[in-house]
Order: structure tokens, then C-alpha cells, then sequence
């Protein structure tokens, strides 16, 4: 028995709907789609409702928008069955035994996380920075590659886990914004005690923003790293700044950034955008922050 769970905001999800209903009906076992509205606008809303008129799926329409870890946990409550599987809203399922998978994969394991990769050919010219970090990602995003460090490399795009063991968990709803939720939520696996299983079974993102917007999600997401340091693993982006503060670095490394931000934004906003100059960028960004902006 299988509950698929679906977090969106203003997004089409019909296409990934449809396709999980159509593998759905050939499981030969109770399934349930649960698409959850986190505070879609009416145009938004309208988009999917469609959907609910397939087999088995179900929107539940949340007005006020939920935060990305609340959401989740919402959903997994409402949810009917014993298995789930989390799946983001900009995702598309290419496997034919994609469902089927994961429901054999459950039998033997409690936490099962499937993975992503991204399309081939950029799907727009204007989100060169995201394109090009995710497709040097995805080298190390098979299973035997994610396996070696398996909670680090634990993603909530693509995952699936026991209700029961779930609901003892859950997502930290103290995070309302972007970032790290999946660090943190590998982090509780991990200090539970509980093991994540790696397999190749794995959706095609496609939700790539454009340069401007993900700047913006990746600075938010550094002031959600600060705000759960303590909480978590470290990050080589941590382990970078930890190293720069015991040297007595923080002040210049801040000041450095502060005087090349505007050299860094046009490199990263342009259509050959350096992935060394934005991990400069990040940590530049992230020792300014914890220095003056989150003392404001």
C-alpha cells in the first residue's frame, strides 16, 4: 500500500500526476495520490484541479501557505497507507516501474531515497548557474555514489519511508524558508540510528530557475544554514568558514566579498557563470551574513 505525496505552489503538476496514476493502477495494491496546495494562488489552484478527477488522488488545499517542512508533515498525516513517497512538484517520472520499484524496495527497507538528474539540452538560456551546477552534480548522484556518504547525500526530492517511522521524525517546522532541510532531515536519520537505502530510481527535475531567482534561493538558504549550525553535520561550506574564523579570517573574507560581490554577480548572471566563483560567492556571502547582516 502506497500514499504518494506531492508538496506545490502555483505549478502544473499534471503531466507528473497523471503518469504516477497511470503506474499507480498497475501496482496491484491499494494507492493513493495526495497533491497538497500550499497556499496556491486561485490561478494556481485551478491549474490542478483537473487532477481530482483521476483514480485515487486527492488535493487538499491549503489557503495559507504551509512552509516547506510543515507541508510535508501535513500531508504524511492525511496519508492513508503504511508507505510514502515524497516527491516534489517539478519533477517527471521517466521509469516505467518507477512506483513498483520503490514498493519492492519497502519491503526490505525503511528509507529508501531514489535520487535526480536533469535534462540534457538547458531548457532556457536565461538559467545557466542552476543548469550547470546541477549537471555537475548529477556525476555524483547514482546510487553507488550516494551510498558512500548516505545521509549527507539524503534529498527530499525523491525519497520514500515508513509512515510510522516518519511521523516519529518529521521535518523541522521551525524551517519556514529554503535550504538545508534535507541536510537536517538526514542528520535526524542518522542520530535515530535508522539506515537510507540508496537506489537508482530517479525523477527528472525540471524546475531549473533563472540565475536571478536562484541567487536569491541560494541566499536564503545560507541564512537557514546559520540558523540550524549546531543541528547538523558539517558542510564543506561550514567546514570552509570554521577554518576561516580559527585563522582570524572572518573580517576579511567578508569585507573581500563585499568589494567583488557586484564582479561575482555578473559572472554568475551571465551565460558562462563560473561554479569555483560561485562557491567563492556563497562562502563570501555566508561569512558577511553571520558577521553584520544577522546581528541587525
Amino acid at each position: 500500500m502506497l500514499s504518494i505525496l506531492i508538496p506545490t505552489k502555483d505549478y502544473n503538476c499534471r503531466i507528473l500526476v497523471e503518469a504516477l496514476s497511470r503506474q499507480g493502477a498497475l501496482l496491484g495494491v491499494p494507492y493513493e495520490i495526495l497533491l497538497g496546495e500550499d497556499g496556491s494562488s486561485c490561478e494556481g489552484v485551478e491549474l490542478n484541479r483537473p487532477m481530482s478527477q483521476l483514480p485515487e488522488c486527492r488535493i487538499i488545499e491549503y489557503k495559507e501557505n504551509q512552509g516547506r517542512a510543515r507541508i510535508r508533515n501535513r500531508l504524511a498525516e492525511e496519508a492513508r497507507y503504511e508507505n510514502l513517497v515524497f516527491i516534489d512538484s517539478d519533477a517527471i517520472v521517466e521509469k516505467n516501474d518507477y512506483l513498483a520499484t520503490y514498493l519492492q524496495a519497502l519491503q526490505s527497507h525503511n528509507i529508501v531515497c531514489g535520487g535526480l538528474y536533469h535534462p540534457v539540452i538547458i531548457p532556457s538560456p536565461d538559467c545557466t548557474l542552476r543548469y550547470k551546477y546541477e549537471k555537475n552534480a548529477d556525476k555524483k548522484r547514482p546510487a553507488s555514489v550516494r551510498a558512500k556518504r548516505p545521509y549527507n547525500d539524503f534529498s527530499t526530492f525523491n525519497f520514500a519511508i515508513k509512515r510510522e517511522l516518519f511521523l516519529s521524525i518529521r521535518f523541522d517546522e521551525s524551517i519556514k524558508e529554503y535550504g538545508y532541510e534535507d541536510t537536517l532531515f538526514g542528520h535526524q536519520i542518522k542520530e535515530r540510528g535508522h539506515v537510507v537505502e540508496h537506489i537508482d530510481n530517479p525523477l527528472l527535475h525540471t524546475g531549473l530557475e533563472s540565475n536571478k531567482q536562484y541567487l536569491r534561493k541560494i541566499e536564503q538558504s545560507l541564512k537557514t544554514l546559520y540558523t540550524i549550525r549546531e543541528e547538523i553535520d558539517t558542510t564543506p561550506l561550514l567546514s570552509a568558514f570554521r577554518r576561516l574564523r580559527s585563522l582570524g579570517l572572518l573580517p576579511l573574507s567578508a569585507w573581500m566579498w563585499r568589494q567583488t560581490q557586484q564582479l561575482l554577480l555578473a559572472n554568475l548572471m551571465s551565460e558562462t557563470p563560473s561554479l569555483f566563483l560561485f562557491k567563492l560567492y556563497k562562502l563570501g556571502y555566508y561569512c558577511n551574513y553571520v558577521l553584520r547582516d544577522c546581528k541587525k
